[in-house]
């Protein structure tokens, strides 16, 4: 590779853009009711149809990039993102902008595909770095997207913010077209469609009864069954995966216990993550009469939000430094001590019924 740090910038634009989308619609989630003519529970839909789109779509576009080609793959995803913005971009319909929606989230395998790239095709002593940054833009597109978000929604019509994804998603695909080298690296075998099928029903199953119990109510039917679905579905597949010789999912390598630990706490921090990004916006600006609003405007919501990003963006070299200082896990503690020790702190500020959160004059 003759210009590394074109390819990680190139790719790394590539992982921001992607996970732009994941938080785009954020700003807008109180008035998408109005804007679809829907109740708040149908509008939750366009939230939750990327995340599961991109649940499911991460592995599978994984698995299709180590057969067909990685690069391949990022310009598949890049499309499919394109055409996921212009749908929702020309149409007010619920059903086709939780359609575009659905295309906006199966991108997110940009981000893995990203790293495999770089892994080919990158010098060793910059692999560290690269990867750590490009992991970054996870939450770094997330959070600059907010303020961006609700800057273009403020002065524009809110199908403005579908035009301008659409446009750097196209700008992303050229990049990638002309700058980024098609990886010689390929995996044997056949793709594991059964796999992909049955990884499909469970985790549709699990994540529409964890997302949308609430609505549906925890005891309900519906429910009850998605849960009961999962928990049948997902052990097969996990038996089935066990016994073919190219399994969609590697459960032997994922099940030894640094990689296992590690993506739990990557889960739970995830999680943190974009519980923040979803729950935060809203109660940032619900009118103070609530008792826990602030009646913060949407551009103001967004900018509450951003340092978040740029903190990532800062730090994301920095665990390849910490590995070459030397343990790892103490630097890994001190950082996730960081995220429930800034809560309470947030929280004795937060304004409550009779205490206003200006300062005393």
């Amino acid at each position: 590779m003759r210009r590394p740090g074109v390819l990680v910038v190139v790719l790394s634009l590539c992982g921001i853009v992607v996970s732009l989308m994941q938080t785009l619609v954020i700003p807008l989630i109180p008035d998408l009711p109005r804007l679809l003519d829907t109740t708040p529970a149908n509008a939750s839909w366009v939230v939750t149809a990327t995340l599961l789109a991109a649940a499911v779509c991460n592995p599978v576009s994984g698995r299709l990039g180590d057969m067909y080609g990685k690069r391949r793959m990022i310009l598949l995803s890049l499309a499919m993102m394109v055409a996921g913005s212009a749908i929702c971009a020309l149409t007010s319909s619920l059903g086709l902008v939780v359609f575009g929606r659905v295309l906006q989230g199966c991108a997110v395998g940009v981000i893995p595909l990203g790293i495999s790239i770089m892994r080919d095709e990158l010098p060793p002593r910059r692999l560290g770095s690269a990867m750590a940054l490009m992991s970054a833009t996870l939450g770094v597109g997330g959070a600059i997207g907010l303020p961006l978000a609700a800057f273009v929604a403020q002065r524009a019509d809110w199908h403005a913010l579908f035009w301008l994804s659409a446009a750097v998603g196209v700008l992303n695909l050229l990049l990638v077209l002309f700058l980024v080298p098609e990886s010689p690296v390929r995996a044997g075998g056949r793709f594991d469609l059964p796999g992909a099928l049955g990884l499909t029903a469970g985790l549709v199953c699990l994540l529409l009864a964890v997302s949308k119990g609430g609505d549906w109510g925890w005891g309900s039917p519906l429910t009850v069954g998605l849960f009961a679905g999962a928990a049948v579905i997902l052990p097969l597949w996990a038996w089935a995966e066990l016994r073919i010789r190219a399994p969609l999912v590697d459960l032997r390598t994922t099940a030894r216990r640094p990689v296992l630990l590690t993506n739990l706490s990557s889960v739970c921090v995830g999680f943190a993550l974009f519980a923040m990004s979803l729950i935060l916006p809203q109660v940032l600006q619900a009118p103070p009469e609530t008792g826990y609003g602030l009646g913060l405007s949407l551009l103001e919501t967004g900018l509450c939000l951003a340092p978040s990003g740029l903190v990532m963006m800062i730090l994301s070299p920095s665990p390849p430094a910490c590995r070459g200082a030397g343990a790892p896990r103490p630097r890994w503690w001190a950082a996730q001590r960081s995220w429930p020790s800034g809560t309470p702190r947030a929280s004795a500020c937060w304004p409550r019924p009779g205490r206003s959160c200006s300062p005393p004059s």
